[in-house]
């Protein structure tokens, strides 16, 4: 293949030193080097921004493409074609003369082609006696020999670029809509918590999504997205598990079967040797001798009516309300996450929120809450521990601070004459709170 390096003509634009390197690396190129044309074409097609080409640019490519006869181009053939302005125009749909000449100049800044140039400018082939091509004097097409596999690496970067795009795009889509349809299902089931700043949360992300958005931002979006949804999913997920309720609940707030019947505190009332001496003794058979059934809401919440401020709306309706609120009280009270996740995991999800609510009510006689909670939750392992007497003890003690102030003749407050009215206690459990206070 015979190349040689032109001086450029009054009037064209100046070679630079990224020509010449172009030049030398097509020179490069091996003989046994093959190229089909149009695949080629292809990569260059789909990499064109990474490799600096315009879309008019890659027209006239094409049409220059189309001179040479052969599909496979190989290092060893002559590679240049020299049609005429008029040709090219034609076969890149009209394209007018001064458009041409600027994007056959950007195909030679991008080395997509060559200037092999006649000493007076003109494009033309020499022949010699057989036909044969001697000497061509145009464009030639051995970049597209000499930098084949560079070309088809850049498109597989662009495929995988854009897939990955597209993978961003479709990961933001689904997180809308799952975020969506988790918000709204929060809202509907009245689960706990501020759905006003979640909603907010995740608008002030969409609307930083502009219609056209670049890669990076959608991928930033889509992580932020992730985040929010994880935190939404943990709150229903958490709400979830701590739904304990039986089919008659909603109705009368009733019967509540217990979450975890083998719980410690409960399987092992009536398996532990009474091998204790002294008050251990009397507590344990204190605790055995407990009703087995389940303790109504309402009577909890009599005996602990100032867990109810720190529910959402002031009321709570079902044990997860409860818990819920527990969740809100345990900072307030200075108990660490783990001593909280004990005594949940140790009492249940139930008796863990009743016990807190218990030590909310009565947080001012309490100087070490955590120790405390430790405290209950070390006994309720070895089965020393109910919630019975706890709530009994309250109950016990707000009757007679009314007995007290009816018999003193004490003016009642409007709120203490609610919560009476409120307070219906039968007569087995006027003859339970008439025994020895046991928490």
């Amino acid at each position: 293949m015979q190349t040689h390096i032109s001086t450029t003509p009054f009037g064209r634009r100046p070679m630079t030193l990224g020509h010449i390197a172009r030049q030398t690396a097509a020179k490069a190129v091996a003989p046994d080097a093959v190229a089909h044309k149009w695949r080629v074409f292809q990569h260059i097609r789909e990499a064109r921004e990474l490799i600096g080409a315009t879309d008019r640019s890659l027209s006239i490519l094409n049409a220059l493409l189309t001179f040479h006869p052969e599909t496979a181009l190989t290092g060893d053939a002559e590679l240049i074609v020299w049609p005429s302005n008029e040709q090219l125009m034609a076969r890149a749909n009209g394209m007018p003369a001064t458009t041409l000449r600027r994007h056959l100049a950007v195909l030679v800044d991008c080395g997509l082609i060559i200037r092999r140039d006649s000493p007076n400018g003109k494009r033309f082939a020499r022949r010699g006696r057989g036909g044969e091509v001697e000497q061509a004097y145009g464009f030639d097409l051995s970049p597209i020999v000499a930098r084949c596999e560079e070309f088809r690496d850049l498109a597989q970067a662009v495929q995988t670029e854009k897939k990955a795009f597209r993978v961003a795009k479709e990961r933001v889509t689904l997180l809308r809509r799952d975020i969506v349809k988790m918000i709204q299902t929060g809202i509907e089931e009245s689960v706990p918590g501020n759905w006003g700043r979640v909603t907010q949360a995740y608008q002030g992300i969409i609307d930083r999504l502009p219609r056209s958005a670049p890669q990076q931002l959608v991928e930033n979006i889509a992580q932020e997205l992730q985040e929010l949804c994880a935190e939404i999913r943990e709150v229903l997920e958490s709400f979830t598990k701590t739904m304990n309720l039986d089919a008659n609940e909603s109705h009368s707030g009733g019967h509540i079967q217990n979450s975890e019947p083998n719980s410690k505190f409960e399987s092992e009332f009536g398996y532990r040797e009474k091998n204790e001496a002294g008050a251990s003794a009397a507590e344990t058979d204190n605790v055995r001798s407990l009703p087995k059934r389940e303790l109504p809401l309402g009577v909890v919440l009599d005996a602990c009516p100032e867990v109810c401020e720190l529910a959402q709306g002031g009321i709570i309706r079902h044990w997860r309300d409860l818990l819920a609120a527990a969740d809100l009280a345990r900072p307030m009270l200075g108990i660490s996450p783990s001593a909280w996740r004990e005594a949940r995991e140790t009492m249940g999800e139930q008796h863990a929120a009743i016990t807190l609510a218990s030590i909310y009510q009565r947080a001012s006689q309490i100087n070490n809450a955590g120790g405390y909670l430790r405290s209950l939750t070390d006994r309720a392992k070895e089965g020393k521990f109910s919630t019975w007497p706890m709530v009994m003890a309250l109950l016990r003690a707000k009757l007679d601070e009314q007995r007290n102030a009816a018999s003193a003749g004490k003016p009642r407050m409007y709120e203490e004459s609610e919560d009476d009215s409120r307070v219906h206690v039968s007569e087995s459990l006027l003859k339970s709170l008439q025994k020895p206070r046991s928490w």
